[in-house]
């Protein structure tokens, strides 16, 4: 049965995957290649090579990679690989297959808009599964096995940059200037993809019933309680807060749990961007 639950959430993983990666191909087939908007990674490569020698987006995609991912197999290993090879196949396969539409003219800014988006959507999706999409991400990886001195977050900047100018040099200053909004605004997205996963929602009950409450939350929410002793300014009186974080989707269910034993309660309720422990994430997450 738990061989099955973990196969069943690997194909799961699987499929956001190869979904996230086909929306970053029909981003860059349909907004940033015909507007030759260069946003660094070996799409923004690619995107170069298709304007000087006319190589299509697939192929060249294909042929950057294949070097890589050779690499990154004895040297990174299977299991750094195996996504990241998934991922790229899929963006691969989405460059070829997907067709390429008119969808907004030449007009540059609402190509920056909709590609950026798309791509900040597409790359949340695979980062989310603890996956990349290949290019310079692994390409660094490899890199920082010799080039200790810099870290692989600063070998992909240093990488993505010069793709970048290597844009600037075919398609000019103003259309890399979209670039980089692009960029900053897929950056967004996609981090607000990441954390919007992690989120969970903390609350601050006080209550003249807080052992009724924190029994109840326990049973029957299988979720854990703090006490925090405290005191009233006004009153002077000596009372007791209780402490709690569940996830998102379980928010209306306890305000409604206290709220039965106690309407007269009064409920604090802010975002935890990141809650590690029992019941949440995992330290390595």
């Amino acid at each position: 049965m738990e061989s099955f639950r973990l196969k069943r959430k690997q194909l799961k993983d699987y499929g956001f995957v190869i979904l996230g990666s086909l929306i970053m191909a029909f981003g860059i087939k349909n907004f940033f290649a015909p507007t030759g908007l260069v946003t660094g990674g070996f799409s923004g490569l690619t995107i170069v090579l298709n304007a000087l020698l006319s190589v299509p987006l697939w192929i060249a995609n294909a042929l950057l990679n294949i070097p890589v991912f050779l690499l990154s197999i004895p040297l990174l290993g299977w299991e750094f690989t195996k996504k990241s090879l998934l991922s790229n196949l899929s963006l691969t396969l989405g460059l070829a297959l997907i067709p390429q539409m008119n969808l907004v003219s030449e007009d540059i800014f609402l190509s920056c808009l909709f590609g950026a988006a798309l791509s900040g959507v597409g790359i949340g999706m695979i980062l989310v599964k603890k996956s990349t999409s290949g290019g310079t991400d692994t390409l660094a990886a490899l890199l920082h096995l010799k080039l200790r001195r810099w870290s692989v977050v600063e070998l992909i900047q240093y990488l993505d940059g010069i793709i970048i100018l290597a844009g600037i040099s075919v398609f000019g200053m103003q259309k890399a200037l979209y670039a980089m909004v692009a960029l900053f605004i897929a950056t967004k997205v996609s981090e607000n993809i990441v954390e919007g996963v992690k989120f969970s929602k903390q609350l601050w009950i006080i209550s003249q019933h807080t052992d009724a409450i924190a029994q109840r939350i326990i049973v029957e929410m299988d979720r854990g309680v703090t006490g925090v002793k405290a005191r009233g300014m006004y009153s002077k009186a000596d009372k007791e807060i209780l402490f709690c974080v569940v996830s998102v989707k379980e928010i209306v269910a306890i305000k409604d749990l206290v709220a039965q034993v106690d309407k007269d309660a009064f409920v604090i309720v802010s975002d935890a961007r990141e809650v590690f422990g029992e019941g949440f994430l995992d330290k390595d997450e």
